[in-house]
């Protein structure tokens, strides 16, 4: 593929993206006639076909996911390149992709709306998403910076911690465990429990809370999602392991209760992460340094 331009490239990151040629076409303001003769150039550069249609469905080839993958690495270099240089020139703002964890975004907007006040003019590309699609983001340089719990193992990162997150375990103010004053985990033992789905940060820490009390629900019912967690609690279907910072409104108004179980909260750490190998630019460095120093204070 030594005859690739950055044109083609771009077309098909869009494509990808979109699994449209419709809508690629209009995000970068051409016809889709264009967007197909390009993506077909770079085809013909691969040797392979990227993409096959399915009905009126895009779908990519083993192909078109290997060079979409590579793409949006070199726009985002690009990007970085372009804000090295803005950065250099003395130019202000610059623009700031950060991936969150799904159990984050209860609290990581608050943070980001308070340092975008404190520093304007920033570009700000916000991605909520699972733990797994996070570390994804981060291992593609997707993303500057991600706030997880659970830093990735995969590959090599920069991880450090700038808040506590405290896991409990909630109930229906009318579960008959919701007036106890104090309960161990095996009065925990033959209750049903509503978990996250595999992937979830959330779901891994309750897995190891369990196995080391020895809590063996009689019945689990798993659900994507905190929201949909907190609504089936609420319904009575069961208790939940769950992430405090989801459920504090709710249990400042009696909706959820939080359970007095022994060894909870299970108190684990809010990091930023960035790949060892990025070189954090100007707006990414401020906004670590910002999360270091004020997110405990903001986030009480």
């Amino acid at each position: 593929m030594k005859h690739v331009t950055l044109r083609q490239l771009k077309v098909f990151e869009a494509v990808a993206r979109h699994l449209s040629f419709s809508r690629a076409a209009e995000e970068l303001h051409l016809t889709q006639p264009a967007v197909s003769m390009q993506v077909k150039q770079l085809e013909e550069q691969a040797g392979l076909p990227l993409t096959e249609m399915v009905g009126k469905k895009v779908y990519l080839t083993g192909a078109g996911e290997e060079v979409a993958r590579h793409a949006r690495r070199i726009a985002q270099q690009l990007r970085e390149a372009g804000e090295a240089i803005d950065a250099i020139k003395g130019v202000r703002g610059g623009r700031l992709s950060i991936g969150v964890i799904s159990t984050a975004k209860y609290f990581a907007p608050r943070l980001l709306a308070e340092f975008l006040r404190r520093k304007p003019g920033i570009e700000l590309n916000l991605r909520v998403n699972n733990r797994e699609t996070v570390v994804r983001q981060l291992a593609d340089n997707e993303i500057d910076l991600a706030i997880m719990g659970q830093p990735p193992q995969e590959f090599t990162t920069v991880s450090e911690a700038f808040a506590d997150h405290p896991l409990v375990i909630v109930a229906a103010p009318d579960h008959p465990l919701a007036k106890a004053k104090h309960i161990t985990p095996a009065e925990l033992n033959e209750q049903a429990f509503l978990i996250r789905e595999p992937g979830s940060g959330t779901r891994a820490t309750m897995e190891r809370f369990f196995a080391d009390t020895g809590i063996t629900p009689r019945h689990v019912l798993e659900m994507v999602g905190n929201e949909t967690i907190k609504q089936a609690v609420m319904a009575g279907l069961g208790l939940a392991f769950i992430s405090a910072h989801t459920v504090s409104l709710e249990c400042e108004v009696g909706r959820l209760v939080k359970l007095p179980v022994t060894g909870t909260p299970v108190t684990r750490r809010w990091f930023v992460v960035h790949r060892a190998d990025k070189e954090l630019l100007p707006v990414a460095e401020t906004f670590r340094a910002f999360l270091l120093a004020e997110a405990p204070g903001l986030m009480k």
